[in-house]
């Protein structure tokens, strides 16, 4: 399994609850185009969950589909096995 190198572990350390594209890029120390890479990577890995505003519910929802040339839309996450990386445990 993958070690999380610095830019991976800022961005987990940024999403243990929703937050935006924009919030990631405040809390890492990298340009948007790197952090928009290592976040794809990411969610590739299981380690970061992409969510959309759902209007009918009032509240973000889980979506397996995003437009990677978008990054901005989305809001993020971290999973289960994301908050177990960044703490050391996988």
């Amino acid at each position: 399994m993958s070690e999380l190198n610095d830019i991976q572990w800022q961005i987990l350390d940024s999403v243990y609850f929703v937050e935006s594209f924009e919030h990631i890029l405040e809390e890492v120390d990298a340009k948007a185009a790197i952090v928009a890479d290592e976040l794809k990577t990411m969610i590739a890995r299981g380690w970061i969950q992409v969510m959309d505003f759902d209007g009918e519910r009032g509240d973000f929802v889980k979506t397996i589909f995003y437009d990677s040339d978008n990054m901005h839309a989305y809001r993020y996450l971290a999973t289960r096995q994301g908050l177990m990386k960044h703490n050391g445990y996988s």
